[in-house]
């Protein structure tokens, strides 16, 4: 199944918006729920939903955390 997940996983409080993906909280909890369809609607929006988060994560993400533990940061 398609996801946008990157492993960031951090909510912009302004917005709702996952830093890493767009999607809010309840979408990534009911993704594996929704239709193909639905999936591909979401995914469609998410690049404007990215433009408008205007900061950083307040903490670390698992990524990051990952890239510097493997020396690529």
């Amino acid at each position: 199944m398609e996801s946008p997940c990157i492993l960031v996983c951090s909510i912009d409080d302004a917005t709702g918006y996952c830093f890493g993906c767009g999607r809010t909280r309840e979408e990534i909890g009911a993704w594996t729920q929704y239709t193909s369809e639905q999936r591909r609607a979401l995914m469609a929006a998410l690049p404007e939903r990215l433009s408008v988060i205007e900061r950083r994560p307040r903490r670390e993400t698992r990524r990051a955390r990952m890239a510097r533990e493997r020396g690529e940061a």
